[in-house]
């Protein structure tokens, strides 16, 4: 079982980086780290605290679409091409492969989350910006596993990379919304504000508040403690897990 699922995740990590994953990454972070030295040129005063909240904020949204692109397009890919019939037809459990296929992604998210971060040492030094960017790879994982899910339930590009954005926007918003519900304007007492409340509040209880990781904050103001990320990675191992859970369950009900 070991060697089928490593077998499958080292193919999986030899497709990104034989395919445009690591230009498309180059790109991303020479562009970006091109902009914030416009940044930096244009701030009258803290000029290398602004570059480095721009970069670092944009180059988290940017990382963050590559990756679920990837993924997405990766597996639907395989799904188009009759590829995974061919793979499934050689004697292989699904699960092996939804497990495999996840942890090479999962090792894609760990080098992108370290290649996006190795600008910022220079800037931030090398503490502030290690936890970030083990918090981005956190941050990528659930994006990842999450990514997996929609492409396997959908088989297609264009709703799976729509879920995930619906998705990704909506754990980044999760607290503002949380707070709306709970300090309400008016009609407190009405059901479709309890219901509302009350399903928000049970999705909050999955869904992580992306918002409050790989903040920005972190490599221009105060340092975090190792404790803060150890919840972060905690809350990131749960529902990786679950998602992939969810991914095998839908991937055994499919008929190829």
């Amino acid at each position: 079982m070991t060697g089928r699922i490593a077998t499958i995740a080292r193919y999986t990590v030899l497709e990104a980086v034989r395919t445009r994953l690591p230009l498309v990454t180059l790109v991303c972070i020479g562009a970006l780290l091109a902009a914030s030295f416009f940044v930096r040129e244009i701030a009258i005063a803290e000029s290398a605290r602004f570059q480095t909240a721009f970069y670092a904020a944009a180059v988290r949204f940017a990382v963050v679409f590559v990756a679920a692109l990837h993924v997405v397009a990766s597996i639907a890919r395989e799904f188009q091409d009759k590829t995974l019939d061919v793979t499934l037809a050689l004697d292989l459990p699904r699960s092996h492969y939804i497990v495999g296929k996840l942890a090479g992604f999962l090792v894609i998210a760990v080098a992108l989350a370290v290649a996006v971060a190795l600008p910022l040492i220079p800037l931030a030094g090398w503490e502030a910006v290690a936890l970030w960017s083990a918090s981005l790879a956190f941050e990528l994982a659930v994006v990842v596993a999450f990514s997996v899910f929609c492409v396997v339930t959908f088989n297609q590009l264009m709703p799976a990379v729509g879920l995930v954005a619906a998705f990704y926007l909506f754990a980044r918003a999760l607290t503002a919304i949380r707070l709306i519900g709970a300090n309400p304007i008016a009609g407190a007492d009405a059901l479709s504000h309890k219901v509302s409340t009350g399903v928000v509040e049970a999705l909050a209880l999955i869904i992580p508040a992306l918002d409050a990781w790989t903040s920005t904050a972190w490599l221009v103001d105060a340092v975090p403690s190792w404790s803060a990320l150890a919840q972060i990675g905690a809350h990131s191992v749960v529902f990786v897990t679950i998602v992939a859970a969810a991914a095998v369950f839908d991937m055994h009900r499919k008929n190829f």
